[in-house]
C-alpha cells in the first residue's frame, strides 16, 4: 500500500507541474490584456485633458464632461483589444525585438483608433450614446494610446522576463541534435535566462558523442518519448545539420507527446541565405530558395533613404564634428581624419574616411586587428570607438555613393583576398554597397570576432533586405551608440 501511494504521487507530480505552468501562462496573457486596458483608458483620459490644455489645436470653448465619452471609450477599447487578439499580439513570444513590438503596436493602435471612430459614426449616431468625437481629441487619444500601450507592454515584458530569471514560468527544454548547431543553441539559451528555458539534456543519434560542457547527452533518438515524460519536457528543439527527410519526420513523430511544442532549426537550408517563397507555375508549386531582394525600385528607395539620412546627419552633427576635430588635434599630432582603402560593391576599392582614433604611428609595425585595450588607441579615440563616433565622417562616403547607411561592413583588400578562399560565399556580400553599420555589427560581430559568423549575418541581410530592416538596424545602432553598449566595440 505504501508503495502504491508513492507511485500515485509520482504520477500526479507531472500533472501538478503542468497545471501550474499552464495557469501561469494564462496569468501572463490576462495580465497583458489588463495592462492594455489600463493604458488605453489612461490614454483616453490624457487625450481628453490634453485637448483642453495643450496649444497644438484650437482649444474648445466648452469641453463636454468626460462621462459623455464613456461609450466612445468602450468602443475604442473593444476595437483595439480585438485587433490585438486577431493580430496575435497576445501570443507572447519570449524573444522578440522591442522595435518590432512597437511597430506592431503602432500599426494596430492607428488602425483601431480610426476604425473605432468610423464605427462610432454608424453605430452610436442618433442614439442616446451619441457624442461628438473631435479630430483634436482623436489625435491626442491616438498619440497617448500608442505611447502608453507600447510602454505598458515593455514593462510587462520586463516583469515576466525578471520572473523567468527567478525561476517562474520556465519550460523544460530537450535538444535533439549534436555538434556545432546544438552547441550554438545551448549557448544562446544559457546566455538568455530571461527566455525561461531549462535544458534537461541533449539527445543524439549516438550517445558516445562528445558532451557539451555542462550539458549531458541523456539518450538516443529511441529514448525521446520516455525522456519527454520523465523530465516533463514542454519544448523540443530539433537541431540537426543537413538531416534526411525521413530522419526529420521520424524525430518529429517521436516528439509528438501531450502538449509539447516542437521547433526545428532550419539548417537544412543553411546554404541559402534568403526567405523561402512558394511560386506558381501553371498550378505547380515551386519553392523559391534564392530571390535577390535589393533590386529595381528598392535600390532607388534605399538610395533616397541614404541621401536624406546622411544629409540630415551632417547638418545636425557638424558642430559636434568640429569639436571632435579640435579635441583630436589637442591630444595628439597628426591628421584629424584617417583614410583607408576598403573593398566596396562589386570589388571596387574606395577611400573610407574616419576620425583618427589611434596614434599617428599606429601602423608603423604593420596593419593588425584592433584588440581590446589596444595601447595604440588614444583617450578620445577610446571614447569614439566605444560610441561609434569615429564612423560619423563616413556620412560623406554615403553622400558620394561609396557606401550606404546600412550594409555589410567593408574590409581592406588584403583581407578580402584572404577571406574569399577561406569563407564560403564570402564574395556574395560584395553584391551590395558597404554600410556604415550592419546587421552583423548590431549583433556584436565586430572587432576581433568570427569572420564566418559576420559573413552569415551579412548574407542574411543582403538576401532579406527591406526598408524596415534598415530602419531597425539604424535605430539599434543609434541606441547602442548613445548608451555605449555596442558589443565588442574597442
Amino acid at each position: 500500500m505504501e508503495g502504491d501511494s508513492q507511485s500515485d504521487s509520482v504520477r500526479l507530480a507531472p500533472r501538478s507541474y503542468r497545471w501550474k505552468s499552464e495557469h501561469l501562462k494564462v496569468l501572463s496573457t490576462v495580465s497583458l490584456v489588463l495592462a492594455d486596458v489600463a493604458m488605453l483608458v489612461t490614454a483616453f483620459v490624457l487625450g481628453y485633458e490634453a485637448r483642453e490644455s495643450l496649444p497644438f489645436f484650437a482649444r474648445p470653448q466648452e469641453q463636454p464632461p468626460i462621462a459623455n465619452f464613456v461609450p466612445t471609450i468602450v468602443l475604442h477599447l473593444a476595437t483595439i483589444i480585438l485587433m490585438f487578439y486577431f493580430s496575435q499580439l497576445y501570443h507572447l513570444k519570449r524573444a522578440s525585438s522591442r522595435i518590432d513590438q512597437f511597430r506592431n503596436v503602432l500599426g494596430v493602435v492607428t488602425l483601431g483608433t480610426l476604425l473605432a471612430s468610423g464605427i462610432q459614426e454608424f453605430v452610436l449616431q442618433n442614439t442616446a450614446f451619441e457624442a461628438i468625437y473631435p479630430r483634436s481629441l482623436l489625435f491626442y487619444v491616438w498619440f497617448f494610446s500608442m505611447l502608453l500601450t507600447g510602454l505598458g507592454r515593455e514593462v510587462h515584458r520586463r516583469v515576466w522576463a525578471f520572473l523567468r530569471r527567478q525561476g517562474v514560468l520556465r519550460d523544460n527544454l530537450l535538444i535533439v541534435g549534436e555538434g556545432r548547431i546544438a552547441h550554438e543553441i545551448t549557448e544562446k539559451i544559457r546566455n538568455s535566462p530571461s527566455l525561461g528555458y531549462d535544458i534537461v539534456g541533449i539527445v543524439s543519434a549516438n550517445e558516445t558523442k562528445d558532451e557539451i560542457p555542462g550539458i549531458s547527452i541523456i539518450g538516443n533518438y529511441a529514448d525521446i518519448p520516455r525522456l519527454i515524460d520523465e523530465h516533463m519536457v514542454e519544448q523540443v528543439i530539433v537541431a540537426l545539420s543537413d538531416p534526411r527527410r525521413g530522419e526529420l519526420v521520424e524525430l518529429i513523430n517521436l516528439c509528438q507527446r501531450g502538449r509539447v511544442d516542437i521547433k526545428v532549426y532550419p539548417d537544412l537550408f543553411s546554404y541559402m541565405a534568403g526567405d523561402l517563397n512558394v511560386d506558381d507555375l501553371g498550378g505547380t508549386p515551386l519553392l523559391t530558395v534564392r530571390d535577390i531582394a535589393l533590386r529595381g525600385w528598392k535600390l532607388s528607395l534605399k538610395r533616397g533613404l541614404d541621401l536624406i539620412g546622411a544629409s540630415l546627419g551632417l547638418i545636425l552633427l557638424s558642430p559636434l564634428m568640429l569639436l571632435t576635430a579640435l579635441l583630436i588635434r589637442l591630444e595628439s599630432r597628426g591628421s584629424v581624419f584617417y583614410w583607408q582603402w576598403r573593398m566596396g560593391q562589386d570589388e571596387r576599392p574606395f577611400p573610407m574616411i574616419k576620425f583618427r582614433s589611434m596614434r599617428s604611428d599606429a601602423e608603423s609595425q604593420g596593419q593588425t586587428w584592433t584588440v581590446e585595450n589596444d595601447p595604440r588607441v588614444t583617450r578620445i579615440g577610446r571614447f569614439m570607438r566605444r560610441s561609434n563616433w569615429d564612423e560619423i565622417p563616413q556620412l560623406i562616403n554615403v553622400i558620394v555613393g561609396h557606401m550606404s547607411l546600412v550594409g555589410p561592413r567593408p574590409e581592406r583588400p588584403m583581407y578580402v583576398q584572404r577571406f574569399r578562399s577561406q569563407i564560403p560565399n564570402y564574395m556574395t556580400r560584395l553584391r551590395e554597397k558597404s554600410g556604415m553599420t550592419g546587421l552583423a555589427q548590431v549583433e556584436g560581430l565586430r572587432g576581433d570576432t568570427s569572420i564566418a559568423d559576420r559573413t552569415r549575418f551579412d548574407l542574411l541581410y543582403v538576401e532579406n533586405w527591406s526598408l524596415w530592416l534598415d530602419i531597425k538596424i539604424i535605430i539599434r545602432t543609434i541606441w547602442q551608440s548613445f548608451t555605449r553598449s555596442s558589443p565588442n566595440a574597442y
